[in-house]
């Protein structure tokens, strides 16, 4: 066992919480086994880092979204190690760069009905002659169809894939838009 492992623990969470709150870190409880006081979710992060570990994660190589649901952290490909999450990072600046929201945009103005999040990561790989795992092309290209669909040039038209908090924290694996009407 490493000597920073950082140990988080779910505090009780009440019906009316913010869920906000709860995604972001809250309502959890951080422990290191080197003793070091962690009084909330920013000290845990400057821990890990110091410690040269995941910040998202903290070194476990999960993600703990909500209680009873947890998936591999995407931050630092689920190694836990400050190294592949900056790499990530750096890699998801990239593509900020080469992916923008015109590109996304003059893509899906193709597309006649709804478009799936993957089909379009695919077109946009395809339009730029990107190879597979160059650069976190779906992430990118999520965040601006989240960007369009919050400007209201685009609506969600998929159900949640899972419910983990009610319906206000949902998970969808590959939602469906489609182009707002005027």
């Amino acid at each position: 066992m490493r000597k920073h492992t950082i140990t988080v623990l779910w505090e009780e969470i009440p019906d009316d919480a913010d869920d906000l709150a709860l995604v972001g870190g809250g309502f959890r409880v951080y422990l290191c086994l080197c003793g070091k006081p962690l009084g909330d979710r920013t000290a845990a992060e400057l821990h890990a880092m110091e410690t040269d570990q995941c910040t998202t994660c903290l070194g476990s190589g999960t993600e703990q979204v909500v209680p009873d649901y947890a998936q591999p952290c995407t931050s630092c490909a689920g190694s836990g190690r400050r190294r592949a999450q900056l790499q990530w990072q750096l890699a998801y600046a990239e593509a900020e760069t080469v992916i923008t929201v015109d590109v996304v945009r003059a893509l899906i103005a193709l597309l006649p009905g709804p478009f799936r999040l993957s089909q379009v990561a695919d077109a946009v790989r395809d339009a730029l002659g990107l190879p597979v795992g160059r650069l976190p092309v779906g992430p990118r290209v999520r965040d601006v169809l989240r960007s369009l669909e919050a400007a209201g040039e685009l609506v969600l038209v998929s159900a949640p894939d899972e419910l983990l908090r009610g319906t206000t924290v949902v998970l969808y694996r590959d939602p469906y838009w489609e182009h707002a009407r005027d």
